[in-house]
């Protein structure tokens, strides 16, 4: 699916009822923007950029569904309840995950002060590392400006590395689109045209003057934490404000996107009111992306179907071993959202980091896109490209032992061994988190991760949480007891 800003920014699109109980559907092509170098950025029209005011508690306004928007958040972003939303929206079904981008909605509303910019930034598509980021040639990208960037390194993962490593190395841990990575760095120091900077820049290139941010990667990390914490906050619902640096509060227009709430997310903590506003406007950042790849929401593709469902998966361990359940759902990389990760250790006499004979399994059939430092990832849609499909993502995988990319494998196979390796870890174990289409899976909530039947719950934090299976209910522990011990048994 295909949208422009320019065509129809606000038309409704027509959705046919069954699209809600599709479930998953295959991945959208790639589309590779053809960059903008020989056309002139044209402002958005203003006119075309809603203005919002006060209104009166309940007032029903149309909405149509966005990529990957939940019953859930709406309610969060509309300050409503779900209850309310079903109650003008009688033909919804009773089982819906997702809802499909497009469908037509009726929403009560009820005002709240603070209310952030309407414009949209960026479609999500462009935001995180999925369909659209097929075909990008990081290096040939920074080789092809004259900008500082192409002659830069930065120590990163133990080694370093060069640029456009380094740009490759947040693009996949993080999943964010090495365009958006790219844009940014030229928005805010001309990494791509400027080739002399001073050396301020080449410590700070992102403008975050900070001695614990300091250095390329560092600096795209920071970046990189700030984006999925306001992308996965909307999109969960769990973001209810942003605060600016000069500590002004503004709450997200209800009918943004997860993408721009990103990007505004990440300009707050770096700006006050003025320059926030300037960054988040048309002659903002997005000007800074439109004159690179030229429009982002000529190639905006739908990431999350309506009523998507996990596939089936297997506990990541053979069977009839004890394993321990120690860690719920927590971040899936870095310490930002979402909390989209489980934890597994395998069974040891001893603590700590010691090295495993025992294995981690693959929970379903797949091919390995990647195989590095400590990581396993598991695409299941066969393809090979941990960008589009249903994908699991290993980490603490030790190297020896550890599958080679590539490697088609079978349910039940054995991918490697749990450790401590990638750092971040007090105790050998293997983390596993999910992706759709480059997107991060929240462990809970909606599409809870279910394995072997054994269904996540969310705790009172990060970490905590539960498996349930029938009636049996296993905590997550840091320690090994009987309570957070799981053994898989193959069915009779």
């Amino acid at each position: 699916m295909i949208v422009s800003r320019r065509q129809s920014k606000y038309v409704i699109a027509v959705v046919l009822l069954a699209s809600l109980l599709a479930g998953c559907s295959a991945a959208p092509a790639a589309v590779v923007p053809t960059p903008a170098t020989e056309e002139t950025y044209i402002d958005p029209d203003a006119t075309a950029i809603p203005t919002r005011g006060l209104f009166p508690p309940g007032e029903v306004f149309d909405y149509t569904a966005q990529n990957g928007d939940t019953l859930e958040a709406l309610a969060a972003h509309f300050n409503t309840t779900v209850a309310e939303i079903r109650a003008e929206n009688p033909g919804l079904p009773e089982a819906v995950t997702t809802l499909p981008a497009g469908y037509p909605m009726r929403i009560p509303a009820y005002y709240v002060p603070l209310t952030g910019p309407a414009f949209k930034i960026l479609p999500d598509s462009e935001v995180v590392n999925g369909p659209t980021a097929i075909g990008v040639d990081i290096e040939a990208e920074i080789r092809s400006h004259p900008g500082y960037l192409a002659g830069m390194e930065s120590y990163a993962n133990d080694k370093q590395r060069t640029s456009w490593n380094v740009v490759e190395v947040i693009s996949n841990y993080y999943s964010i689109n090495p365009r958006l990575l790219l844009a940014l760095l030229e928005h805010q120091s001309g990494a791509l045209s400027i080739a002399e900077v001073s050396d301020e820049i080449l410590r700070y290139p992102l403008g975050v003057d900070d001695y614990r941010w300091r250095g390329l990667y560092l600096q795209l990390s920071w970046a990189a934490e700030r984006l999925n914490d306001g992308y996965y906050g909307w999109r969960t619902g769990t973001m209810k404000e942003i605060v600016l640096a000069d500590g002004l509060v503004l709450r997200p227009d209800p009918w943004q996107n997860a993408g721009t709430v990103a990007l505004q997310s990440l300009f707050a903590g770096m700006y006050g009111k003025a320059e926030f506003e300037q960054a988040v406007s048309p002659g903002g950042f997005y000007k800074t992306y439109y004159e690179l790849w030229g429009d982002p929401f000529e190639n905006e593709q739908v990431l999350i179907p309506g009523s998507l469902q996990q596939p089936e998966l297997s506990l990541p361990f053979p069977p009839n071993r004890v394993w321990d359940f120690t860690g719920g759902p927590h971040p899936s990389w870095g310490t930002s959202l979402p909390l989209g990760a489980l934890d597994f250790a395998p069974p040891s006499e001893e603590t700590g980091c010691v090295p495993s004979d025992e294995w981690f399994t693959a929970p379903e059939d797949g091919v390995i896109a990647r195989s590095e430092e400590a990581t396993v990832v598991l695409d299941l849609d066969g393809d090979g490209d941990a960008r589009t499909g249903w994908v699991l993502f290993f980490f603490h995988v030790a190297t020896q032992g550890r599958v080679p990319a590539g490697r088609s494998v079978a349910r039940g196979d054995l991918l490697g061994h749990p450790s401590c390796e990638g750092g971040r870890a007090t105790g050998t174990h293997i983390h596993v988190a999910r992706l759709y289409n480059g997107e991060w899976i929240p462990a809970g909530g909606t599409i809870p991760f279910v394995l072997d039947g054994w269904m996540t719950a969310y705790g009172d934090a990060p970490y905590e949480g539960t498996l349930t299976k029938g009636s049996k209910i296993v905590p997550a522990s840091p320690s090994s007891r009987a309570e957070n011990q799981i053994i898989y048994t193959l069915p009779e």
